[in-house]
């Protein structure tokens, strides 16, 4: 007998060092990717596209319409207009210094030279076209419209874009000028809030990403309240995201994916969210069979075949209802799709490899001071979440109707979630340059001067599209494009002809990327498209709102479509219908709770004036990403625990032993 002992002790040894090895490859494999992905980390920026383009639908009219106005500009790419505006008495009649000054200064701005790359402004702005300063009718301002040449003000010095650093110099050299003089300036329009905005939030994929981390880790210190442990598993999301970014970065780099800012911020957080979910799950099993186990090769062998089965059918869960996206309209949306598919399958793949090979060569020690021993015991069933079992099992009536009517009471709020679109001003939190100067231009100039609705129409139908168009309310004006004069770079009289055709500016009363000049673009088009179908509507405010039409479709579509997807899954998962359906349910509870609450805390809270029309099916997709998984982990822990002990004591068991993770 005693041979025999001997015998299993020295198999169950050469196992041990044969486990002890693997893993210790595993990580030294995690390492070397490690430092590949190291590189394209400091280079995902660089396949990144943030023009209109990266988040326009593709069928939509202003898509079409932007693409017949490039042929009338000498630019290959959008221009995009910087309003410099002036305030004061500039009446000629009794300020005519002041005045004078200003046109003296339209004519020489863009012979200065910009500092951070010694070329002058010139270089960045529309070819051929003049700086005009335009008085109002007040003589209380002027408004200079300067285009600036995206495709060439967008590219990169020292890994920053130039263009925020030109208007930031306009501002500087405006102010400079003409402070002296009793003169105010502001740098507005789209341009200048966009310039904001990179301010804002040109860096918030790095603070983002560092924020993420750090609540990450303050939740794994709380919940494992240990000083060490929290380390494998956030190095584990670490890893993963490292992986994630590096596949995204050379797909993107042969333009198999399209990438954007917005969507690599997305990916940050669901990779550390999926991540941490999957290493909670599989500390708290393998901590589990700690307790059960002496041999922790042993311990993790049983728990990786407790957690395989959910965690992957969590993941498959996610990553099916990511590709839906691909039935988006806007290209940010189907972008999404796969880039977060990349993540999440990424998230697995750490989880299942690298964490249990750390795991394993730290050994028990790393749960210190809570190290579990072989004792049959596990602290988590006399815990909080055995209470909280206990009581359901004691009251499960009374625990569903209460929990129950609490999101119901929840979800009830989520009608008055304002979801309508943000126009660009109210993005800003702080009322910055370009908003206080956007503000200001109203005062003394149709909001909508500078950045008018661009119509294409034949040259024969001009007279009468114009006349439709200027009998809506919100227009102020309508005017046709000219050619430029070569000699005096002034607009002539003559109409500039493209193919036929010409383009009409149709200058709103309302601000442009506001609800009410969003709401203006399907008048012009009906009325324009009562003169000939085939013309068509494009601009600022045409963008504005063919995204948010966009964005609404794919909540009515894309929702619904991923609903009937998990339904599915968990269908062949779950192996009932009415458990598929019981889940279900309590997503789209959930849902609609969250949707109340970030109703109530946005309005009464922050005070902000409302979401991005995408915001709904953002917020399904993390919660989809991130609360189905607690679903899939309890049901598939309850089946296990039903089989050995009943289903009454395997749901209250289940509970239990997840309820922490």
């Amino acid at each position: 007998m005693s041979q025999e002992v001997l015998s299993e002790k020295k198999k169950s040894g050469v196992k041990g060092r044969k486990a002890l090895w693997i893993a210790i490859v595993s990580i030294l494999v995690w390492l070397s990717i490690g430092g590949f992905a190291g590189g394209a980390f400091s280079k995902i920026s660089t396949v990144q596209e943030n023009d209109n383009s990266a988040f326009l639908p593709d069928s939509a009219e202003s898509t079409i319409a932007g693409e017949v106005l490039v042929k009338f500009s000498s630019q290959d790419d959008q221009l995009f207009p910087a309003l410099l505006l002036l305030l004061g008495d500039l009446n000629p009649s009794t300020n005519a210094q002041a005045f004078e000054k200003v046109n003296q200064y339209s004519a020489t701005l863009l012979s200065k030279t910009l500092p951070e790359t010694g070329k002058p402004l010139s270089t960045y702005f529309a070819r051929g076209v003049p700086l005009t300063p335009i008085p109002s009718a007040d003589g209380k301002a002027i408004l200079i419209n300067a285009q600036l040449d995206f495709a060439v003000a967008d590219a990169n010095v020292d890994g920053e874009p130039i263009f925020p650093k030109i208007i930031e110099f306009i501002r500087e050299d405006m102010e400079k000028e003409f402070t002296s003089a009793g003169i105010t300036t502001h740098v507005t329009g789209p341009a200048g809030l966009f310039a904001d905005l990179f301010e804002a939030f040109g860096s918030i994929d790095t603070r983002l990403l560092q924020t993420t981390l750090t609540v990450v880790a303050i939740i794994l210190i709380v919940v494992y309240r240990s000083p060490v442990l929290w380390i494998l598993p956030l190095f584990t999301a670490a890893s993963a995201l490292g992986i994630a970014t590096m596949i995204v970065y050379y797909l993107a780099r042969e333009d198999i994916i399209d990438l954007n800012g917005q969507t690599q911020g997305i990916l940050d957080v669901l990779v550390l969210g999926a991540a941490t979910d999957y290493a909670l799950l599989l500390i708290a099993r393998y901590r589990e069979e700690l307790h059960h186990h002496q041999s922790r090769f042993d311990a993790m062998r049983i728990a990786l075949r407790g957690v395989v089965e959910p965690i992957i059918a969590s993941g498959s869960t996610v990553i099916a209802g990511l590709m839906v996206l691909l039935l988006s309209d806007l290209s940010s949306n189907r972008g999404l799709g796969p880039v977060g598919s990349i993540g999440i399958a990424s998230s697995m793949l750490a989880v299942l490899t690298l964490l249990p090979a750390l795991l394993i060569v730290f050994g028990r020690w790393i749960f210190w001071p809570k190290i579990p021993r072989v004792d049959d015991i596990d602290e988590k069933l006399s815990g909080l979440w055995a209470r909280v079992g206990s009581l359901v099992d004691r009251r499960p009536r009374t625990v569903w109707i209460s929990t129950a009517l609490a999101l119901l009471i929840f979800a009830g709020f989520s009608t008055t979630l304002k979801s309508d679109g943000l126009s660009q001003s109210e993005a800003f939190t702080t009322r910055t340059d370009s908003v206080i100067g956007l503000e200001r231009l109203g005062e003394h100039f149709p909001s909508g001067e500078g950045t008018p609705v661009e119509i294409v129409v034949d040259q024969a139908d001009i007279s009468s599209a114009a006349a439709a168009i200027g009998r809506i309310s919100t227009v102020a004006s309508v005017v046709p494009l000219t050619n430029v004069d070569p000699l005096t770079k002034r607009p002539t009289s003559e109409l500039k002809v493209v193919d036929g055709k010409v383009v009409l500016y149709a200058t709103l009363k309302v601000a442009p990327d506001s609800a009410e000049g969003k709401e203006s673009i399907p008048l012009i088009r009906q009325a324009a498209k009562a003169v000939n179908p085939n013309i068509l509507v494009g601009g600022q405010s045409a963008i504005g709102y063919d995204v948010d039409q966009s964005s609404r479709r794919d909540n009515r579509v894309i929702i619904p479509i991923v609903l009937l997807l998990i339904a599915v899954i968990l269908g062949f998962l779950l192996r009932s219908i009415f458990a598929a359906a019981l889940l279900l349910g309590t997503v789209v509870l959930s849902f609609a709770a969250t949707l109340g609450v970030c109703a109530l805390v946005f309005d009464n809270v922050f005070g902000f004036a409302g979401t991005d029309a995408a915001f709904p099916l953002f917020a399904f997709i993390f919660l989809v990403a991130l609360g189905i998984d607690y679903n899939i982990f309890l049901m598939t822990r309850v089946r296990e625990e039903s089989l050995k002990i009943g289903t009454r004591a395997g749901i209250i068991k289940g509970l239990t032993v997840t309820g922490g993770v």
